[in-house]
């Protein structure tokens, strides 16, 4: 499976980096310059991640990744910066609005490790998404996990 991932970023040098270096990762790579860019291109294509500039004129990165979250909430958020504030960083991350914050120029095993463990969760959530649907359409199998001890149900 391909892994899709949308980079955002007004900056065309920070863009095209990141994409050289993404897809030597083996990731299909969406570009967008600004935040209404990006909004389309989430609107036409599938995306797994969002890696977002903070500073973009007319909506800033965490604006964007705020309204990501409300349309697209299975969709991984990261920020990309190349100021360091800490409390935004810090605030972003506790309200959910994103998963990293990285800073510019972001170290490339930096975030090769951020993106796999990204898509290790995302990969999670979709597990725990398809099996919650399982177990909503079929009673009984509903009505034996609500009865049994989870520590007696066995493990694969």
């Amino acid at each position: 499976m391909v892994r899709t991932i949308l980079v955002v970023d007004d900056d065309d040098n920070t863009r095209h980096g990141l994409g050289l270096g993404l897809r030597s990762l083996g990731y299909r790579i969406r570009f967008a310059e600004s935040a209404p860019v990006a909004l389309d291109v989430l609107r036409a294509y599938p995306v797994d991640i969002v890696i977002s500039d903070h500073f973009m004129p007319g909506m800033s990165g965490l604006e964007l990744l705020k309204l990501v979250r409300a349309r697209h909430p299975d969709t991984i958020r990261i920020m990309l910066t190349g100021h360091a504030d800490m409390e935004l960083a810090i605030e972003a991350i506790n309200r959910g609005e994103i998963y990293r914050f990285l800073m510019k120029p972001c170290d490339r095993q930096e975030l090769g490790i951020a993106l796999q463990l990204a898509f290790q969760q995302l990969d999670l959530r979709r597990e725990n998404q398809r099996l919650l649907a399982l177990v909503r359409s079929n009673p009984k199998l509903a009505a034996y996990l609500n009865e049994v001890p989870a520590a007696s149900i066995p493990k694969p």
